[in-house]
């Protein structure tokens, strides 16, 4: 009797735990995914992608347990010139006909000191690789219309030659047309299900 009571309790802690973990749909109206990259090595352009989706299972109390998966259409890329825009979507860059999509499949998150780590496989241009973002959590609320929101702030560097994308040009006078360094902001809003 004693050994069914210890079960009951225990799996009663755990189904406690499990059920406050979340799912949360991110909200493209109020989040943003850009990046930053050198261009002939005396500026930086940004640009972002305008159609993206995901999800995050959350809990605020176990942040090491967060899971998040998130696609990007690469097509979608906007630097507000449409010139670069093009060239970005074909085979030298992006190669959009190819590969239509990018994702994000989280690993893991771990806490550094006072930040947290958030690790996961970046798939681009049909490469898989480790990246590490650096992850801050921006509190959750309950909106005007009773839905729950969180909000994540994230960045990290990625090489670009990393994911086959090489293309670049050397300049006459020495340096690169475009850097090979990509910076990576993330300002995500998402909303319970």
């Amino acid at each position: 009797m004693r050994k069914i009571l210890l079960l009951t309790a225990l799996a009663a802690v755990l189904t406690a735990g499990a059920a406050q973990a979340a799912t949360y749909t991110i909200d493209p109206a109020h989040s943003s995914v850009s990046f930053k990259v050198r261009h002939m090595m005396v500026s930086k352009v940004k640009g972002f992608f305008e159609e993206f989706q995901g999800t995050i299972e959350f809990d605020e109390t176990n942040m090491k347990d967060a899971r998040v998966e998130a696609e990007i259409q690469t097509a979608s890329v906007n630097t507000n010139d449409e010139d670069r825009d093009e060239h970005l979507r074909n085979e030298d860059f992006f190669e959009v006909s190819t590969y239509p999509t990018m994702t994000f499949q989280s690993t893991g998150v771990k806490k550094d000191g006072d930040d947290w780590l958030l690790m996961g496989d970046l798939t681009l241009h049909g490469v898989t690789k480790p990246v590490t973002l650096e992850l801050e959590y921006n509190g959750t609320v309950e909106d005007p219309w009773g839905n729950t929101r969180v909000g994540f702030s994230a960045e990290g560097e990625i090489d670009r030659r990393e994911f086959d994308i090489i293309y670049n040009n050397t300049l006459d006078k020495g340096g690169l047309a475009v850097g090979n360094d990509v910076e990576i902001m993330l300002e995500i809003e998402a909303i319970k299900k």
